[in-house]
């Protein structure tokens, strides 16, 4: 009898750590996210919305980003532009305008180190020719009030997207803005 003594204090400490690091991690997950807001640098980028419906989310935006589609002349490395589903790191820079938005200025197999003020965005490679290097960076869903999407379409063209970038690549939207 005395050996089921010893293990219950030991089971029940084995299951308190293991609630415990649950918990810890997805503490961890939701902090990360939080973490891009206080910690990311901002930028701004030009949008092309489109609106369509999610039945579980509500309305939401579509987002089509001038840096999503990328002249070959922008790839970095020795070799063929990047194939369908590889992943690549895009530099963007700031404008000149008196609200900066952010353009790319090249795009890398691997993350490249940057100077003041400028931000890298992983993304993936949707399709690439000759003629252009389309990229995805999960930034293309916005989910916005019900009602609203309808009337950011009619600004399709003339908007912004607020985002902010977290030193360790991950991004999100903070707001759509009139350009």
């Amino acid at each position: 009898m005395s050996g089921k003594d010893n293990s219950s204090p030991r089971r029940k400490a084995r299951l308190v750590f293991l609630v415990l690091l649950q918990v810890l991690f997805l503490c961890g997950v939701a902090g990360s996210y939080y973490a891009v807001g206080w910690f990311g640098q901002e930028i701004r980028i030009k949008t092309a919305p489109v609106d369509p419906r999610d039945l579980l989310y509500g309305d939401y935006v579509t987002l089509s980003y001038e840096i999503s589609q990328l002249r070959p002349e922008l790839w970095k490395e020795a070799g063929p532009v990047p194939d369908r589903g590889r992943q690549v790191f895009v530099l963007l820079k700031p404008d000149s305008g008196s609200k900066p938005v952010y353009e790319a200025v090249g795009v890398f197999a691997s993350k490249p180190s940057v100077q003041q003020g400028e931000v890298v965005l992983k993304g993936q490679v949707v399709s690439s020719w000759k003629q252009e290097i389309r990229v995805k960076y999960g930034l293309e869903k916005y989910y916005v009030p019900e009602g609203t999407g309808k009337e950011l379409e009619k600004e399709a063209g003339h908007m912004v997207v607020r985002a902010k970038v977290a030193s360790w690549g991950q991004t999100k939207i903070e707001a759509l803005e009139p350009f």
